[in-house]
């Protein structure tokens, strides 16, 4: 608008002089310029005040106050009594249903008919099964007699027998509903669809029925899978499978309202109806099967600690996870999020399947050698079949928890869409799966220790501890730090992490340190050599420069000695200086004993050697000792007596034991042989 004002004013000037202009006075030309300025500034003041206030709105408009924060406890309670509202048309649904479902006038059944003809076939089935069943309990008990852990490997094999013949009885069922459900139900109308759909429901309560017969086997405990004793198992198998009909029943009735043309609002008015029935029936099941689920988690927690945790939380764990279910899909119906259903049928189905792959698992470990009581007995040393067993739990974990936060995370609550959940999962896979590999190589660094470990020490079981046993564990601290370090710096630049930085700082840093850490480094070096030259061990007793005693243990910069009164010496390596060990090898001992000035020598050393013998009858005396007691001879002659010293050899620990034992035969025998000792 102002170099609009200006050209304009310009163009009537140039208008009224069409000869060559004249100049203006000074006062005139001011005088305009004056009054262009102030033009310039008021338009300018005009435009300007606008679109500052327009920001400030529309800042205003971006953070709503608290007068206009929706009320969402009030929008919730809204919806609620929509869906709620749909009641009166599900009653109405409900009372029309046997109309819907009358067929007589198309050729078809009338509804009572249908559903006499439908229970009969779904009986004569259930029937079927029950025979089949039957006549296959005899073969099974014959095969149950080769299942046990103790078998070995080879009862996986009739294990999967017993499943077969297990799985005959619902086959049959299954091919005999679909036989008598073809030839009753000819037309393809709504009536042979709801007859399918049946058959549909009972074969999945008879297939999920089915599993839990494998594991907890309440007619043949010999082939039982699970730690739950007979009583428990049964009242285990009733409570779990009639629960299961309920809830099969329920959604067979509201897929066949839903197929009938109930509306939306009457479906989801009976869902919100028949939670609160859910969640009583299934919190019944978790408080009565608390001692059955106690005993089955409890068996499980001798190697997956989660599944012991559970056991001995199992009321309120459960009990909060079946409410939390519960009311995620009132949440659902409510709402209108109808992956909700999916998401739940997926994280029940998941867990349920992780209880039973564990179970699954430690059956089959339990075949092998492992430190699980079966093929072999129970041991604290974890073999090979324990390491995979482990690895192989990891994985399945992180693969149950990946699909059940992708489940909730973008198909229910939509915190991201499904294109930025794969470009997460996309970076953070080669991640994942540096860590799991640094675990595994962990895991399997350490079967191979202990293995390697035992081996040695099956051949020096004589001695307290061993080179292997002292220098291991500081090798296992290295190798997990070293681990840890490369698999985390992988993990984080495989995420989008830049580690030069953190590589530079840590350099800096570990310069700084050995500058101002001599001491320490000179610690650290000192040990790296005392272990490298084999000075002591874990168990022997030891003499340096500042205390004496048992080495306890040690790090990578002290050892701990314990005095034989009961006192703890820790010690950096650079203050050793000089070590005596006394419990490497063999040990001489010698003693002195003062006689007569008569005495007999040759029937003294004859004496001697007579006890000496008798202690070699003794087995535990005779695997201390190296070499036997024997009488050296004169060590000195006083005035009033012979003092002869005796001397043997014997294991590291062991010389006061002998010597003792030895002593005390002397002061019992010689004076019967006359040997007479000075007074």
């Amino acid at each position: 608008m102002a170099l609009a004002l200006w050209f304009g004013l310009a163009a009537g000037v140039a208008a009224q002089t069409s000869p060559a202009p004249q100049p203006l006075p000074k006062e005139q030309f001011d005088a305009l310029v004056e009054a262009v300025k102030k033009a310039v500034a008021e338009e300018l003041k005009a435009q300007g005040t606008p679109a500052k206030a327009a920001p400030e709105k529309a800042a205003s408009a971006g953070t709503p106050g608290p007068d206009d924060q929706p009320d969402r406890i009030g929008v919730f309670g809204q919806q609620l009594r929509q869906a709620l509202a749909g009641t009166p048309q599900l009653i109405d649904s409900l009372a029309d249903l046997p109309h819907a479902l009358d067929e007589s006038a198309t050729a078809g059944r009338s509804t009572g008919a249908f559903f006499s003809i439908l229970l009969a076939v779904l009986a004569a089935a259930l029937a079927l099964e029950l025979v089949l069943r039957a006549g296959l309990a005899h073969l099974k008990a014959r095969l149950a007699v080769n299942v046990p852990p103790e078998k070995g490997i080879g009862s996986l094999l009739y294990l999967g027998a017993l499943a077969v013949l297990d799985g005959v009885p619902v086959l049959g069922l299954w091919f005999a509903g679909e036989l008598a459900l073809g030839a009753a139900f000819t037309v393809a109308a709504q009536q042979q669809r709801l007859a399918y759909a049946a058959l549909t429901a009972l074969v999945i309560w008879r297939l999920y029925a089915l599993v839990l017969r494998l594991i907890v086997r309440p007619d043949l405990p010999a082939a039982r899978l699970c730690d739950i004793d007979d009583t428990e198992a049964h009242r285990l198998y009733r409570r779990v499978v009639a629960v299961l009909l309920f809830i099969i029943c329920v959604r067979f009735v509201s897929s066949m309202l839903a197929a009938t043309g109930m509306p939306d609002s009457a479906v989801a008015a009976s869902r919100l109806l028949t939670s609160p029935i859910s969640l009583v029936v299934l919190v019944w099941l978790v408080v009565a099967s608390k001692t059955a689920a106690q005993q089955w988690l409890s068996g499980l927690g001798r190697t997956a600690r989660f599944a012991g945790f559970i056991g001995r939380h199992w009321t309120g764990l459960a009990v909060s996870f079946v409410v939390v279910l519960e009311a995620t899909l009132v949440y659902g119906v409510v709402t209108g999020h109808r992956n909700v259903p999916e998401a739940l049928v997926l994280t029940i189905n998941l867990v349920t399947g992780l209880l039973l792959f564990e179970t699954l698992m430690q059956a089959c470990v339990r075949r092998l050698d492992s430190q699980l009581a079966g093929f072999t007995p129970a041991s604290s040393v974890p073999t090979l079949a324990d390491v995979v067993a482990r690895c192989v739990r990891i994985a399945v974990l992180i693969g149950i928890a990946v699909l059940i936060s992708e489940s909730w995370v973008v198909n229910v609550f939509g915190l991201v869409d499904a294109a930025a959940w794969r470009h997460m999962t996309r970076e953070s896979n080669a991640a994942g799966i540096t860590l799991f590999v640094a675990f595994v190589l962990w895991e399997v660094f350490r079967y191979a220790t202990d293995s390697y470990l035992q081996r040695h020490l099956a051949g020096d079981a004589a001695s307290t501890a061993t080179r292997l046993g002292t220098l291991i564990p500081l090798l296992r601290v290295t190798v997990a730090i070293v681990l840890a370090v490369v698999a985390v710096l992988i993990a984080l630049e495989n995420i989008g992490v830049n580690v030069t930085p953190l590589l530079a700082g840590a350099s800096v840093l570990g310069l700084a340190v050995s500058f101002g850490s001599q001491a320490l480094v000179k610690d650290i070096v000192s040990g790296i050599f005392y272990l490298t030259d084999d000075a002591f061990r874990v168990g022997e007793n030891i003499d340096c420069e500042k205390a004496r005693g048992t080495v306890e243990s040690f790090t990578l910069r002290s050892v701990r000695l314990r005095n034989q009164n009961g006192q703890i010496h820790t010690i950096p390596f650079g203050e050793l200086g000089h070590v005596t060990n006394f419990s490497r090898d063999w040990a001489a001992a010698d003693f002195n004993l003062r006689f007569a000035r008569d005495t007999d020598l040759n029937k003294l050393r004859a004496a001697t050697d007579k006890i000496s013998a008798d202690i070699m009858d003794v087995p535990e005396l005779k695997e201390m000792l190296l070499e036997p007691l024997r009488m050296q001879g004169i060590a000195e002659v006083a005035d009033n007596a012979l003092v002869v010293r005796f001397k043997f050899v014997a294991h590291p620990g062991s010389p006061g034991k002998v010597q003792n034992e030895a002593v005390t035969r002397m002061l019992r025998s010689f004076p019967e042989l006359g040997i007479e000792f000075a007074k």
